[in-house]
């Protein structure tokens, strides 16, 4: 009757395989080389600041909901500290029983492969873990050649040497000590959080301490569901059902809302705002990135210079521009002028191409016969058209001319 245990193992599962899946898939990830962050299919560039927020700030408040409304389910299924620390002890535990098994039952020799093994987790771990920084390929590259001379490099090499330690000698220790989580946790719950209850009204326990035994926190729930080191990992909920089963009475300890064991999703103000606020951020992120153009343009005029004269008579105004292409595949695009009568680009190339993931600058000119009313300055618009994608972006300018006095 281990269902709650059943069912964390195959989250821990599930959740080592997105672990080491996203990195490669571009899913959430900051490239912090080429300076790209990307979520969820989009490559957004660190002059996306605004789409940037709304994505953490999503993320955020979705922490922030789901630790008052289930508490420290996260910390119990989905934490990777207690993912990887569960997975040492149980690594731990059976080298320790093949060993003996087989009739070599050393204590040196179980530690050797034991410690061993932690070792090329850990380079793996790490390798995984710096993938999220920094572009898997270029960072297995590093790892082949040893890299401990750039900043990839040594962070690689400092995680593996983190991760050894914790996974050989911290562990859950640090559950219990230094993790931040834990302490939030205790601001964010209410009296209707989810928590892991101990209700004996009837004074059936057997006091055979099986809950107590088979917790990985080594605490008794029996005391207090507050306790900070309480994960509500549910495994004392298993232990007391599989004894009490025995014995045809039902168990006594229960995942319940709030400490009056309420069975049912309790729905509150609280709840109800913090949910608007999530949604909220999530209609901003998706307007953000709906309204995003894969191809972003800058055109700025350079005004160092207001204008020159040419050899043919005409009025020359210098700009410049600036071409991001932020999506997989080529793109152009192609300038041309609104409401500015007479107007010539001389532009080296029209339409400008961009590869993919790149950024080009470049300059040009636009001139016009003089002005006839001596207009010092003349209103225009300037128009890009990007292809294959259909957008065209208007950028209001200014046009300057000599006045006829001069």
């Amino acid at each position: 009757m281990a269902k709650w245990h059943q069912l964390r193992k195959r989250i821990h599962l599930l959740c080592f395989l997105v672990f080491l899946a996203l990195p490669f898939c571009d899913v959430v990830r900051f490239d912090i080389p080429q300076q790209r962050f990307y979520f969820f299919g989009y490559e957004l560039w660190i002059n996306e600041f605004g789409i940037i927020f709304f994505a953490l700030m999503f993320l955020m408040f979705v922490v922030i909901v789901a630790s008052m409304v289930f508490g420290r389910i996260y910390c119990g299924y989905l934490c990777p500290q207690m993912i990887f620390s569960e997975a040492s002890a149980w690594l731990q535990l059976q080298l320790r029983r093949w060993l003996k098994h087989r009739g070599r039952g050393a204590p040196w020799l179980a530690g050797a492969a034991f410690y061993g093994a932690l070792a090329v987790a850990s380079v793996i771990l790490a390798f995984i873990f710096i993938a999220y920084f920094v572009p898997p390929v270029d960072l297995a590259r590093r790892l082949a050649t040893l890299d401990v001379h750039t900043a990839a490099g040594v962070c690689g090499a400092s995680v593996t040497l983190i991760t050894f330690l914790d996974l050989a000698f911290v562990r859950l220790r640090f559950c219990t000590t230094v993790c931040p989580y834990g302490y939030l946790q205790g601001m964010l719950s209410d009296g209707n959080t989810l928590l892991v209850h101990y209700r004996d009204e009837g004074h059936t326990c057997i006091e055979c301490k099986k809950c107590v035994r088979d917790c990985p926190m080594n605490i008794d729930i029996r005391t207090s569901p507050f306790q900070i080191e309480c994960v509500h990992c549910g495994e004392c909920i298993d232990s007391c059902e599989t004894i009490l089963g025995r014995l045809r009475k039902p168990g006594l300890i229960h995942y319940s809302w709030g400490v009056e064991g309420q069975s049912r999703f309790p729905l509150d103000a609280k709840r109800a705002i913090l949910s608007l606020v999530v949604a909220f951020y999530a209609c901003g992120l998706f307007a953000a990135l709906s309204m995003r153009h894969a191809v972003l343009v800058r055109i700025a005029p350079d005004r160092a210079t207001l204008y020159r004269t040419g050899p043919d008579g005409r009025i020359y105004n210098h700009f410049r521009y600036t071409i991001a292409n932020r999506s997989h595949q080529p793109a152009a695009v192609v300038f041309s002028t609104q409401r500015l009568p007479g107007a010539a680009m001389a532009l080296a190339a029209n339409p400008v191409r961009v590869k993919a993931g790149e950024t080009v600058q470049g300059e040009f000119d636009i001139s016009m016969p003089p002005a006839r009313h001596g207009e010092f300055v003349t209103h225009f618009n300037l128009l890009t058209s990007t292809i294959p994608d259909p957008v065209t972006e208007t950028f209001p300018m200014t046009f300057i001319s000599p006045t006829e006095a001069q």
